[in-house]
């Protein structure tokens, strides 16, 4: 019975997500979620882990930042409506497929311009971030 509470304290929890309004916070949330991540990614040659971002409006947008520290974006298809915000906050296109490369400069922005549409986060252990991509432009 112990090791099942200790196991349920360690997975990653859905949490309600606070309005960031600048980059300070945004860097803040960053430093926070790193830590989130390390504590919950066991093996640390890993792949797919990174967060999820429960809109409120419905959808969830998947992210994870490659060993380049470039953005890997899945966006379900429940979530295309928050397209025309992530292409104005990074100047980067719709991408042909659901997943968006991002240059990793862009992170900042684009978690401030999702911010308010955001309702929770979760850290994410595994998710296939395979699909076809398109590189960034801009």
């Amino acid at each position: 019975m112990a090791g099942t509470e200790i196991e349920m304290r360690n997975d990653p929890i859905e949490r309600p997500w606070i309005d960031l309004k600048t980059t300070y916070d945004v860097e803040a949330w960053i430093d926070n979620y790193n830590r989130d991540l390390q504590r919950h990614v066991e093996n640390k040659n890993a792949t797919g882990y990174g967060i999820c971002f429960c809109l409120a409006a419905g959808g969830e947008i998947f992210m994870h930042t490659t060993v380049d520290g470039d953005v890997l974006l899945d966006v379900t298809p429940d979530a295309a409506w928050v397209a025309p915000v992530i292409t104005a906050t990074t100047q980067v296109q719709v991408p042909s497929a659901q997943i968006w490369a991002l240059p990793g400069h862009a992170l900042t922005q684009l978690v401030l311009g999702l911010s308010s549409l955001i309702g929770s986060s979760r850290v994410v252990s595994q998710h296939d971030f395979k699909a076809t991509t398109r590189k960034y432009q801009y």
